[in-house]
């Protein structure tokens, strides 16, 4: 394939690759053949703490737009939201209201809230997660099925009460897909959103400066966002840990990554 050619080639000085795990697995391995650097920005499977001090409107009303845009095809995409007991109906009530609100449809319709998905296989995917989401348990609240039969569009879907055993709470869904859970202590949150070996995004909301100290330290990823969605800032560092990836991209950290340091000492 192409990418044997161009990495295993010495006039490559250096790899960077934007895409699923198994792909960067293949690329990192041809990489050191030649000890050729490399920077890795995997995939994810963002969990999302909400706090019972934070402005729950506030943050549907944040959550939703991000979550479903680009039909859920966003590597730093929210997807695991973890909300705790005492806001937790309340949330899911209005998480539900508001994406069965977004309108589905052709992009270039000025409208449309949401387009299709990339391919007959996020179908698919989509099809083959929330299927066995219910089949475990899970609940749909709103959406979890195709739109008509031509194209690839997708309703909007929520899903609660799902298992940790079930294959979209472990596997990047990739799709317009949400599933909260609920959870009583923060320590239990982060453990939680910590379980998988990704670690792109994380993001909490609260009111409390303690707890956010608290949950940027405590979540293994390489962004954290307290209330906020953002990570667009060029000047900052953009990239994971764990299995999603290693090195940056943006900021000065993306810059290093291009250059070669040289020490010259004349005695």
């Amino acid at each position: 394939m192409i990418s044997t050619t161009l990495i295993s080639s010495p006039i490559i000085r250096k790899v960077s690759f934007t895409g699923p795990e198994a792909v960067g697995k293949q690329l990192a391995a041809l990489a050191a053949q030649n000890v050729t650097p490399v920077t890795m920005e995997l995939g994810g499977h963002a969990p999302v703490i909400v706090c019972d001090d934070a402005d729950i409107d506030a943050v549907v009303a944040f959550s939703v737009p991000n979550k479903y845009f680009n039909a859920g095809a966003s590597c730093i995409g929210p997807t695991r939201f973890y909300v705790q007991d005492s806001v937790y109906d309340a949330f899911v009530e209005k998480f539900t209201a508001a994406a069965s609100a977004i309108k589905v449809g052709n992009g270039f319709d000025p409208e449309t809230n949401m387009g299709p998905l990339a391919n007959a296989r996020r179908l698919a995917a989509m099809e083959r997660l929330i299927g066995d989401a219910v089949a475990n348990g899970g609940k749909v609240t709103t959406g979890g099925k195709r739109i008509g039969s031509e194209g690839f569009l997708w309703e909007p879907t929520v899903l609660v009460d799902v298992p940790e055993t079930a294959k979209i709470m472990n596997d990047e869904p990739f799709g317009p897909v949400s599933i909260i859970s609920r959870f009583s202590t923060i320590e239990e949150a982060i453990e939680k959103a910590n379980r998988l070996p990704f670690g792109l995004a994380s993001y909490a909301f609260t009111a409390s400066l303690s707890r956010a100290n608290q949950l940027a330290d405590s979540l293994e990823s390489g962004m954290v966002g307290i209330n906020t969605y953002y990570f667009g800032m060029p000047e900052a560092p953009f990239g994971g840990v764990k299995q999603s990836g290693y090195g940056s991209e943006n900021g000065t950290e993306g810059i290093d990554a291009y250059l070669v340091t040289k020490f010259a000492n004349f005695g």
